[in-house]
C-alpha cells in the first residue's frame, strides 16, 4: 500500500521544507485593526464621525427612511432631529448611536430626570445597555449592587465618580421598554445621568444609547445577498442586516453590504483584495513549480500499482443473493412490500434533483409517489462492501419492529445487488418540517410557535423512547429537519436514522463554536434542530450566532420574523426564551452525556402542557401519552408506541 501513501509523503515533505511561518497567534497581535469599507450609496463625515448607513446627510443618500436623516452644524458636530428635541451624535455603533443629554451645553454631573423625554418610535429605542446613575433618592430599594463594578467616569471622561446609585436598564424590575426615565421619581430620585457599557466590558461612555431598526414591512431587499436579517430589541418590530462569520461589512445593499474577509500581508483585507496575488506570488509559482513533477511521477506509480493488483467486482457476488435472505428476516414480513429497482425509480421520476428531500450521512432520500397513489420516501443508502449491506439490514429488521406514532412507518425495501439498497417509508404529503421552516416546496402558511412547540416535543419523546426504552438503544444519529416529515395533523414523523452508526455519536463529526470543542450526538443534533425552529434558518452558522445572542441577552434577534416575537403575549415570549435556554444545553452539554434526550424530552413535555393556548389544536393522544408522571412509561403503554422483539 506504500504507492497510495507516497503522493501525500511527497506532500508533506515539500511544505515542510519551505520557510512559510507558523506562528499565527503571535502574528495575530500584531494585526492592524479592519477598515470597513465605505458606503456605497454616499460616503459623508461630519467632523470625525463617519456616517454609516442608513444615516445620512444629504437627503438624495436616503434609501430607507428620512428618520436616520442627520444635521452636521459648524462641518464638526453631528446632531439626530427626533420630535422637536436634537441629540448631539457622539458615537456610532453596529446597532445604535451614543447620543448627548438634549441642551448639554457643558458638564453637568446629572441631569433632571424629565430632561430626557424619548418614549422611542418605529426606528429608534432607549437600548438596553445603558446604566443609569441616580441621586438624592429617599428609596434604595431599586439600587443594583452588581453595576458598582463597572467604570462610569464624569463627564469630562477623566473623573472616577461612579453614583451612589445605580440601575442596568436590562434588569427590566423597575424600567421596562418603552419606559420614560421619569419612572425614578417614584423611588424619590432628583436627578440621573447614564452611561453605555458594552457587553464584555466594565467602562462606561457618558450618554445614552440608542438601539435602530429599520420596519420589518420595509426590509425586503435591503440586505445584502450574504447577509441574514436579526430582530431588534427594543424597536418593536424593527430588523437589521447583519453580516455572517467571515464576512465584513454593515449588511445593507446600499451600505457596506458584506465582503468576504482575509488576511493579506498581516492585514485584514477585504472582496475582490481576498483574491488578489500579491507578494506571494512568486512563492506560490515556486510551490508549484516543484509540487507538479511530484504529482506527476507520484499519480504515475500509483497507477501501475492499481492496474497490477487484481481487479474487485463493482457489485456484490450475486452467487451471496441466498446467503443474505437466508440471514436476515423481517419480524413483520407480511407488512414488508418488497420492490424492484425500476419501480421505485420510476416513483421518484429517476430520482430527479426536485425529489430530493435530503442528503444524510450515508445516503440520500427522495419523495416519490406510487402507482395507487401513495405517497413515499426513498432512502438510497451508500453501502461500500457487503459488511455494509449485511449492517444496514440488521438495522431495517430493528427499527421496522418498533412501532410509534412519530416514527415514519417502514413499508418496504429493495435489496438488488447490481444496485444499492433502496428503503421505503410513509412520507406523509404535508412536506418536511425543514420545508415549513424555510417556506420550501409550496408551503404558503408559515409554523406558528405552537406547531413547533408541539412537533419539538413529539421528536424529543421519540428519541428519548428509542434510547431508553429500546434495548439495544437505538440512535438516530443523523438528525435534521429534513429528516422530520409533517403529517395532515402536524405532527412529526422522523426517519433518515444513520444505518451504518452503530454508536450514539459520530467522531468523525464535531463542532467548534467560540473555542469551545463540542461532539456531536442526537441531542447535540437536536438542540441545533431546535435553534433551527426558532430562528427559521438553518444556515451554518446558526448555532454560534445563536449562543452569542443568548449569552447577550439578545434572544429575540434570532426569533423567527414569522413569528412575530414582540407581538406575542408575555408568557408565548417567556415559552420561546426558555425552548432557546434548552437548546443552549443542548449543545453545551448534551455530546459529554450531562444532559439526556429523556431530560429534553421531559422539558419539552412540560413546556408544551402548560401552553395556554392550544385548545381543540392538541395532537390526538399527545396529552394522554405525556400525562403520567413517567414519560417514557406512558410512551410504552401507548398501543400504537411498542417493540416487537
Amino acid at each position: 500500500m506504500l504507492p497510495l501513501f507516497l503522493p501525500s509523503l511527497l506532500l508533506l515533505g515539500l511544505l515542510n521544507s519551505l520557510p512559510f511561518s507558523h506562528s499565527l497567534h503571535g502574528q495575530q497581535q500584531k494585526l492592524e485593526q479592519p477598515t470597513l469599507p465605505p458606503n456605497q450609496l454616499c460616503n459623508e463625515k461630519c467632523g470625525q464621525l463617519q456616517l454609516p448607513f442608513p444615516f445620512h446627510l444629504n437627503k438624495s443618500c436616503s434609501s430607507v427612511s428620512d428618520a436616520f436623516h442627520l444635521s452636521c452644524q459648524n462641518s464638526t458636530t453631528l446632531f439626530l432631529n427626533i420630535g422637536s428635541e436634537s441629540y448631539r451624535v457622539l458615537e456610532f455603533f453596529s446597532d445604535g448611536l451614543l447620543v448627548d443629554f438634549p441642551g448639554s451645553s457643558s458638564c453637568r454631573q446629572y441631569n433632571d430626570l424629565n430632561s430626557f423625554d424619548f418614549l422611542g418610535n418605529d426606528y429608534f429605542g432607549v437600548a438596553v445597555e445603558n446604566v443609569v446613575g441616580l441621586y438624592d433618592c429617599e428609596d434604595s430599594s431599586l439600587c443594583k449592587t452588581d453595576c458598582e463594578t463597572n467604570d462610569l467616569p464624569g463627564c469630562d471622561g477623566n473623573e472616577n465618580s461612579s453614583p451612589a446609585c445605580c440601575y442596568p436598564l436590562s434588569d427590566h424590575s423597575v424600567w421596562h421598554l418603552g419606559d420614560k426615565f421619569s419612572v425614578f421619581a417614584k423611588f424619590g430620585c432628583r436627578g440621573f445621568s447614564s452611561w453605555v457599557v458594552q457587553r464584555g466590558s466594565n467602562l462606561g461612555k457618558r450618554g445614552v444609547k440608542l438601539e435602530w431598526a429599520v420596519s420589518k414591512n420595509s426590509s425586503k431587499g435591503v440586505c445584502d445577498s450574504s447577509a441574514y436579517i436579526t430582530n431588534a430589541t427594543v424597536v418593536e418590530g424593527g430588523v437589521r442586516c447583519m453580516c455572517p462569520d467571515g464576512f465584513l461589512g454593515d449588511g445593507f445593499a446600499a451600505g457596506a453590504g458584506c465582503l468576504k474577509s482575509c488576511i493579506k500581508d498581516r492585514k485584514e483585507a477585504y472582496g475582490n483584495d481576498c483574491l488578489k496575488i500579491k507578494h506571494g506570488g512568486r512563492k506560490l509559482a515556486i510551490l508549484a513549480g516543484i509540487l507538479a513533477p511530484a504529482f506527476i511521477i507520484a499519480s504515475l506509480i500509483s497507477l501501475l500499482y492499481i492496474l497490477k493488483r487484481p481487479a474487485k467486482p463493482r457489485t456484490f457476488d450475486p452467487a451471496r443473493k441466498v446467503h443474505f435472505h437466508s440471514t436476515m428476516s423481517f419480524r413483520k414480513a407480511s407488512r414488508t412490500r418488497l420492490f424492484t429497482y425500476h419501480e421505485l425509480e420510476e416513483a421518484t421520476k429517476g430520482y430527479e434533483v426536485c425529489q430530493k428531500l435530503a442528503d444524510g450521512n450515508n445516503g440520500t432520500i427522495f419523495a416519490g409517489v406510487l402507482g395507487d397513489g401513495s405517497h413515499i420516501a426513498v432512502h438510497k443508502v451508500d453501502c461500500e462492501n457487503e459488511k455494509d449491506l449485511i449492517q444496514v439490514l440488521s438495522q431495517v429488521e430493528v427499527l421496522s419492529s418498533v412501532l410509534h406514532r412519530n416514527i415514519a412507518r417502514f413499508i418496504g425495501c429493495c435489496i438488488d445487488l447490481a444496485y444499492t439498497p433502496l428503503l421505503v417509508y410513509e412520507h406523509p404529503a404535508n412536506g418536511t418540517l425543514e420545508d415549513h421552516l424555510h417556506q420550501n416546496g409550496g408551503q404558503n402558511v408559515a409554523l406558528d410557535w405552537y406547531k413547533r412547540l408541539s412537533i419539538a416535543a413529539e421528536t424529543a419523546s421519540v428519541l428519548a423512547f428509542l434510547q431508553y426504552e429500546i434495548s439495544p438503544p437505538i440512535f438516530h444519529c443523523d438528525l435534521k429537519s429534513a429528516y422530520i416529515f409533517i403529517d395532515a395533523n402536524f405532527s412529526s414523523k422522523v426517519a433518515g436514522f444513520g444505518l451504518l452508526n452503530s454508536s450514539p455519536g459520530d467522531s468523525s463529526q464535531s463542532h467548534n463554536h467560540e473555542g469551545s470543542h463540542f461532539q456531536r450526538n442526537d441531542v447535540y443534533a437536536f438542540g441545533v434542530m431546535l435553534f433551527e425552529m426558532i430562528a427559521g434558518s438553518n444556515c451554518l452558522d446558526l448555532p454560534a450566532v445563536a449562543l452569542q445572542k443568548i449569552r447577550s441577552g439578545k434572544v429575540e434577534e434570532i426569533v423567527d420574523p414569522l413569528l412575530y416575537y414582540h407581538e406575542q403575549p408575555s408568557h408565548r415570549r417567556e415559552q420561546i426564551e426558555v425552548v432557546a435556554d434548552l437548546a443552549m444545553r443542548c449543545l453545551l452539554f448534551g455530546g459529554d452525556g450531562k444532559l439526556g434526550m429523556y431530560d429534553v424530552a421531559r422539558e419539552l413535555v412540560h413546556i408544551r402542557r402548560d401552553s395556554s393556548d392550544g385548545g381543540s389544536k392538541r395532537g390526538p393522544g399527545l396529552e394522554e401519552t405525556f400525562s403520567n408522571s413517567s414519560l417514557l412509561q406512558m410512551i410504552s403503554m401507548s398501543p400504537d408506541s411498542k417493540y416487537v422483539p
